[in-house]
């Protein structure tokens, strides 16, 4: 139902569609039915008169990383909300200003997408990879569809984890709360693999570089809240209070390095640091 809502109402993101179909402000058959209701014949959407909402306050501006005629990547700052949130000032107001004012296309989802192929959580921070044109923006699209994109995390979880490395397998369904969640490989659910490598232990927390192999939501979060080591600071996973190292106001996940093929198929990859303030809790952990 909201994939085609979404075709109907292109001036509302797929989240906020969620947002009044869960509030019941869209109902069907005069009913409230989920956002992911499968739709049937004859079905009569009701919708309640929606609210124009209030002017978004504009943020500083993203830097880029590299940009070229193809494609840029920029460094999000943890805090922006990469799309949907009809309050905030998010990563695709940006992208449509700086982008689509130039950038005259008659190719619909890249237009609607505003470049936009993957995303990161409001409270991760770190590189992304958004196309120019519609030719890089369908390249790439086929890339995360054949999982070949190249997506390396750095992470602190609590606990210290004793293998050097290892692999996450749990399939990931969303629970009756809406949040995702874990589950054994032979249940019910969509497959998930994570990698990870320690970097660095210490005596509560373990540091972490992690590759992911698919492209679900909130991965990381679930695939370690899964395994008993929860990323340090989530706190939509972690129910109970898990004390931080001191300082830290945010999740300690971080995007830092992204590889894939250009439009020619050469191989590219870029990387960035980890950002200052995590530096400096890692610093304090010595």
């Amino acid at each position: 139902m909201d994939k085609f809502l979404k075709e109907q109402l292109p001036d509302l993101s797929r989240s906020a569609l969620q947002k009044l179909i869960n509030s019941g402000s869209i109902r069907v058959n005069q009913g409230k039915v989920p956002a992911h209701y499968f739709l049937k014949n004859n079905d009569l959407i009701k919708i309640d008169e929606i609210k124009k909402p209030p002017k978004k306050k504009k943020i500083v501006e993203i830097p880029i990383i590299f940009e070229n005629e193809d494609y840029l990547l920029i460094n999000k700052p943890t805090g922006l909300a990469v799309e949907g949130d009809p309050k905030e000032y998010c990563l695709i107001d940006w992208l449509k200003e700086k982008l689509l004012t130039k950038i005259k296309t008659a190719d619909e989802e890249f237009n609607n997408r505003a470049g936009l192929i993957h995303r990161l959580d409001k409270d991760v921070s770190g590189i992304m990879l958004v196309a120019k044109t519609p030719d890089f923006f369908h390249c790439l699209k086929n890339q995360f569809k054949e999982r070949t994109v190249k997506k390396i995390y750095l992470a602190l979880v609590y606990g210290a984890i004793e293998r050097d490395q290892g692999k996450l397998d749990f399939v990931m369904a969303r629970g009756n709360d809406g949040k995702m969640v874990a589950r054994p490989e032979n249940q019910e659910g969509k497959k998930a693999v994570t990698e990870f490598r320690v970097l660095q232990r210490f005596r509560n927390y373990s540091y972490l570089e992690i590759k992911i192999l698919t492209g679900r939501t909130h991965q990381i979060r679930v695939h370690f809240y899964a395994f008993n080591h929860p990323v340090v600071g989530d706190k939509l996973y972690v129910q109970k209070r898990i004390k931080a190292p001191a300082g830290l106001k945010r999740l300690f996940l971080h995007s830092q390095q992204i590889g894939f093929n250009d439009l020619a198929g050469n191989w590219q990859e870029y990387k960035i640091d980890l950002p200052k303030e995590l530096k400096d809790i890692l610093k304090k952990l010595k």
